[in-house]
């Protein structure tokens, strides 16, 4: 068996819009919180050590995560919108798929002619509860200023067609799952109207699904399918979003 990680490392090193703050506290540090909480004192323990312990404070779109049905809207299907704990495990571990748009632009907006095309390439049909893996590569770029904005994106219309093969979770290793904001937002000042600004994640209004965002190391699957995807979330209590490790299986 191998398994491949395709997770970023949480860390507020990530320019992102909502980066993750570390507080380390080294084994010394770790003695003294012991000994206050245990009435004792640091030099107790041998060399006065203890335990090493982080502080973190993190927003649950920070890192990689999955986002749930409750980010885009309070509805779905008509019915309350579920949280990250509300989701059926099931969705988190199935078939992947692997799509690769390395060689798009940033900006680039995936069509369901894209994908249908990169389906024939690969000789390959989806089926239900397959997870789709989208590549931009822009997970090379993490430490870039406006990483946020350096990913190829999916388009609403190409979001509603992956769900209408029964697929429930898709996963991109960009900033997020839709063309970068900023493109969004200029598109919206020259034309405003309804559905311009995060159009692909407003289809979960209409359509219940998950998306991974920012994965990483998809170059490495050396197939596009034929292994498993791992996907779990952290279980955080009715959250738009849990972070997640996810990890591609081939046998």
């Amino acid at each position: 068996m191998k398994i491949i990680d395709l997770s970023v490392s949480i860390s507020p090193r990530i320019c992102e819009p909502l980066p993750a703050k570390i507080e380390y506290s080294s084994h010394k540090e770790g003695a003294q919180q012991a000994a206050a909480i245990l009435g004792l004192k640091p030099d107790d323990f041998p060399e006065s050590q203890a335990w090493a312990t982080e502080t973190v404070t993190l927003n649950t779109h920070a890192g990689t995560h999955v986002d749930a049905p409750w980010h885009y809207w309070p509805t779905s299907e008509g019915k309350p919108a579920r949280t990250i704990d509300e989701l059926p495990l099931e969705w988190f571990f199935s078939d992947g798929v692997l799509f690769d748009f390395s060689k798009k632009p940033t900006g680039y907006e995936i069509t369901t002619d894209d994908l249908v095309a990169e389906l024939a390439r690969i000789g390959y049909k989806l089926k239900p509860l397959d997870i789709v893996l989208i590549r931009t590569d822009a997970d090379k770029r993490l430490y870039e200023e406006h990483y946020a904005f350096l990913h190829a994106g999916v388009s609403a219309e190409a979001t509603r067609w992956l769900i209408e093969q029964g697929i429930k979770v898709v996963g991109t290793d960009g900033w997020g799952w839709d063309i970068p904001l900023n493109l969004q937002a200029e598109a919206y000042k020259r034309e405003p109207k309804d559905g311009v600004l995060w159009a692909a994640h407003f289809v979960g209004q209409e359509q219940e699904y998950c998306q991974i965002e920012k994965l990483a190391n998809l170059e490495q699957l050396p197939k596009p399918f034929g292994f498993k995807v791992c996907c779990f979330p952290v279980k955080v209590e009715k959250a738009s979003a849990g972070w997640a490790r996810p990890v591609a299986i081939f046998e």
